[in-house]
């Protein structure tokens, strides 16, 4: 992974209405991620292999004083956080700023007063890390000399697991301060380690929102996490990481839940790496079975799925074009990623669409991206 190089690839691009809310001077962006395959395996030491997205949030603002001062172009009201103290709110998305400015004053980084505002083209709730997206966004725009994307992605993963309270591994926050362009990254959960693994040319990243909500804090998401912890013990492994298909015997069918769970983990590291190797040789043909297949596992073993992404799922399996789908990010609603032919994306994203409205009257919204770059910081005149 690269050191600390925040600088745009290209042009800093900053959407119109944030320019027209908010005075010039520094801009953030952060990118939303998709995960391509790898899900729970994060906080259980394993292998993801997420994307940057296209779709971003960004902070836009002047640097001086001695507080951080946020208005968003999606919510009401103001965020007020004492730079040097980290005081700030603890309800509503301002718990985030204030989060990350504790994990960064906590680790000695420097941070900035800042006033101006933030936008986000990250859809809340639909699994593609909305929050990790603010969170890095915020954390570039206040930081005198940021950390490199390792570093500042542990930085406001700790931020989201201390000081708002979700567990989450790096995984999310890795994604947005680390992407590539036209590259997924394979990244080992234990040591944070990150491969970059290209993504062929002419394979486009569709993201379709099933429009079902999804609030993690309200979700099961941290039972998950328990429960793998408490397999784990059982087997008597550091983490689920180490497990084998073998183990999974010792578990035994008393605890039919805890036994799901391990077996989800453990093969779906197993997935993430088959699929590298896919990728790596081009064999996308490969890549169908193994995205079925884990979203299968997600569903039946460790339940996160919901009836509407279980159907677009199946939408997306039966519409020419797809060379995989399988819900993303922590489920209980949200998204489903697919990889197409970017020749046709658009229209297969509206094939898909169209079966999923005829199965369920619920109208789907999606975006076409591209395997994007991470985030950056850049003056803005």
């Amino acid at each position: 992974m690269d050191p600390g190089d925040y600088s745009p690839r290209g042009e800093a691009r900053v959407p119109p209405e944030l320019r027209a809310a908010a005075p010039a001077g520094i801009a953030a962006r952060a990118p939303g991620r998709a995960n391509l395959i790898g899900e729970h395996t994060d906080y259980n030491e394993g292998f993801v292999l997420p994307v940057a997205l296209e779709l971003a949030t960004f902070a836009l603002g002047r640097r001086g004083g001695a507080d951080i001062r946020l208005r968003s172009l999606q919510e009401p009201g103001e965020v007020v956080v004492d730079a040097s103290t980290g005081r700030g709110p603890d309800e509503g998305w301002g718990r985030y700023a204030r989060a990350v400015v504790r994990a960064l004053l906590e680790a000695g980084v420097e941070v900035k007063g800042f006033h101006g505002a933030v936008h986000s083209e990250v859809p809340a709730g639909s699994g593609l890390s909305s929050s990790a997206a603010l969170e890095v966004a915020v954390a570039l725009a206040v930081s005198a000399d940021p950390p490199g994307p390792v570093a500042l992605a542990e930085l406001c993963r700790r931020a989201e697991n201390l000081y708002v309270g979700v567990e989450t591994g790096i995984m999310d926050q890795l994604a947005s301060a680390g992407g590539r362009a036209g590259h997924a990254l394979l990244i080992d959960c234990r040591t944070n380690s990150v491969e970059r693994v290209p993504v062929p040319d002419g394979v486009a990243v569709v993201v379709i929102d099933s429009t079902v909500r999804r609030g993690l804090d309200d979700s099961a998401y941290n039972e998950r996490r328990a429960q793998c912890g408490e397999a784990a013990r059982v087997l008597g492994v550091a983490s689920l990481r180490d497990a084998t298909a073998r183990d999974l015997g010792r578990l035994g069918r008393d605890d039919d839940v805890l036994f799901r769970r391990a077996r989800h983990v453990v093969t779906e590291n197993e997935r993430v790496r088959a699929v590298v190797d896919a990728l790596g040789a081009g064999r996308l043909d490969a890549i169908g079975e193994l995205f079925r297949a884990s979203h299968t596992s997600l569903a039946e073993d460790y339940e996160v799925s919901v009836p509407e992404l279980d159907e677009l799922a199946r939408a997306a399996w039966a519409t020419p074009g797809v060379i995989g789908a399988r819900l993303t990010g922590a489920g209980f609603g949200g998204c489903t990623v697919n990889l197409v032919d970017a020749r046709a994306a658009e229209d297969v994203a509206a094939e898909i669409a169209e079966r999923y409205e005829r199965a369920t009257s619920l109208r789907a919204r999606w975006w076409v991206s591209t395997a994007a770059d991470g985030a950056w910081v850049a003056p803005v005149p």
